[in-house]
């Protein structure tokens, strides 16, 4: 009798780290990345929690294991547990990539070139001022990021203690939502996953308020139009979902451990296959 043969498992693997992971599209991008590559891997998205955070972690320098990347709510607690840091990462506070060489662990942020490079893609506003609502690890990501294309930055945020510290340690300012000078926003980004939480009724009663040229830019991309984008394009507004920040981060966290130049539009399609097409 003639047994089948197993499917080999692919020589090389990474894989996202998160709580939930469940709603992920990172596996279809990746793993079209590594069918475009010609690369034998694969890449799952894991439900971590925090308190298995460390030995997951540690599982990563097993041979085969190309690295990770890091969604909620791991991106700072990882930190002290990685052999070094690359200087954004550093400068950041947060991980989102993390890179295995020979036994090693590095830690590295694609999240703020990859928000940089999203943001080109939307012709956002180069000019004005933006605000970034939250003060996590994506939060901390953006402020790095738009401190260092030049950007005057606000930073909003529920517990404005956290936004006052996100911004002595990386520049901006921050604000209380009913004193922003919101007429002159050019660019609002959502960095949190609750969304703007302001006095009013409403907390989407500031888009009228805004610069008609403002790009309203929200991280979420599950669901692809959020209420924040929804209202937003209501007060006539232009408004992007994180789709492209996705990919572009994803394209350069794969270039980090493989090498291997994989254009952003596999990444793209890969993601509109898998349902995660644009509002």
């Amino acid at each position: 009798m003639n047994v089948p043969d197993r499917p080999r498992a692919p020589a090389l693997h990474a894989a996202l780290f998160a709580d939930p992971a469940a709603h992920s599209l990172s596996p279809q991008m990746h793993r079209a990345a590594f069918a475009h590559a010609g690369i034998d891997g694969d890449y799952t998205a894991r439900r971590v929690l925090a308190a298995e955070l460390p030995e997951a972690v540690a599982g990563l320098r097993q041979p085969g294991n190309l690295g990770a990347n890091l969604s909620l709510p791991h991106k700072q607690a990882v930190l002290a547990l990685l052999d070094e840091l690359t200087p954004a990462a550093r400068a950041i506070g947060a991980v989102n990539t993390i890179v295995h060489k020979d036994g090693r662990l590095r830690g590295d942020n694609t999240d703020a070139p990859g928000f940089l490079a999203a943001l080109a893609d939307a012709d956002a506003p180069t000019g004005g001022l933006s605000v970034v609502l939250g003060a996590g690890g994506a939060a901390r990501a953006a402020v790095y990021a738009l401190r260092g294309a030049g950007h005057e930055v606000l930073i909003v945020n529920r517990t404005h203690a956290r936004a006052q510290a996100l911004a002595a340690e990386l520049g901006g300012r921050a604000a209380w939502p009913e004193t922003a000078p919101w007429s002159a926003v050019t660019l609002l980004v959502n960095a949190s996953s609750a969304g703007l939480d302001v006095p009013q009724d409403s907390p989407l009663a500031i888009f009228p308020a805004l610069d008609p040229r403002a790009l309203v830019y929200d991280m979420v991309y599950r669901p692809a139009e959020t209420c924040l984008l929804r209202e937003a394009r209501v007060a006539g507004l232009r408004a992007e979902n994180g789709l492209g920040m996705l990919a572009h981060q994803a394209q350069l966290a794969f270039a980090a451990w493989t090498g291997a130049d994989v254009p952003v539009a596999v990444f793209l399609e890969a993601l509109r296959g898998a349902g995660g097409d644009p509002p």
